[in-house]
């Protein structure tokens, strides 16, 4: 039965179009905003120092140290949970996202005395070890919005994000993991299962010849 109500209009727009719409602005490509994706030591060093002024100091300079020392990825850092930090041997359990190895890393005295004196003052208590106000544990976003503020406070001269510390500990860190039955070095354990997530991943290189040595050097041994 045809109802006389109803009527077909010509459409004012072609569909899925709107007129005069105004886009948002491409995003930028990395090499326009900066001229590297890692930062040095001195930098990381200024990072951390800016992230102690801040009104949770402790706790941001200590998410940073540790991002830094282990090369966490922002996913990583926020689930790292205190049941994963073996206090009496001074170990951390990695657990890496993208399909990554999972690994045991030695943490330094720095890092043990910053993580105790984190676990004694958080309030309220929390089975994660970097959580808000509120008792919730940070989120991807969260750190990210954090590490770009710190960017500007120690006045780098160019954004920053938190890969970039993943980066930094890859171009200077030469400590290995233990994992029971096999040594491998954490490098190794970092990187992604695809070849191209992170091409800029390379073993470190000998420091006489200058070339990358393919096989990796095993100081458990």
């Amino acid at each position: 039965m045809a109802k006389s109500n109803l009527a077909l209009v010509t459409p004012a727009t072609v569909i899925g179009t709107v007129d005069n719409r105004p886009r948002p602005p491409r995003r930028r490509r990395n090499a326009e905003v900066r001229a590297r994706e890692y930062l040095t030591d001195p930098e990381v060093a200024r990072l951390i120092a800016a992230a102690s002024g801040n009104r949770h100091g402790h706790r941001d300079a200590t998410a940073a140290l540790i991002a830094y020392r282990h090369g966490l990825r922002a996913a990583e850092l926020v689930t790292l949970r205190w049941d994963a930090i073996d206090f009496a041997h001074g170990r951390v359990h990695v657990y890496r996202v993208k399909s990554g190895s999972e690994s045991v890393h030695p943490l330094s005295g720095r890092e043990l005395r910053a993580l105790r004196r984190l676990k004694r003052e958080q309030d309220p208590a929390s089975p994660f070890i970097f959580t808000s106000e509120r008792g919730a544990p940070f989120t991807p976003a969260g750190f990210r919005k954090m590490v770009a503020r710190l960017g500007v406070a120690a006045d780098l001269g160019f954004p920053v994000h938190p890969h970039m510390l993943r980066h930094a500990w890859a171009s200077s860190s030469p400590m290995t993991a233990s994992i029971p039955g096999r040594c491998r070095p954490i490098w190794a354990t970092a990187t992604s299962s695809t070849r191209c997530a992170t091409p800029s991943w390379r073993p470190p290189a000998s420091r006489t010849s200058g070339r990358i040595d393919p096989t990796p050097l095993n100081l458990c041994s």
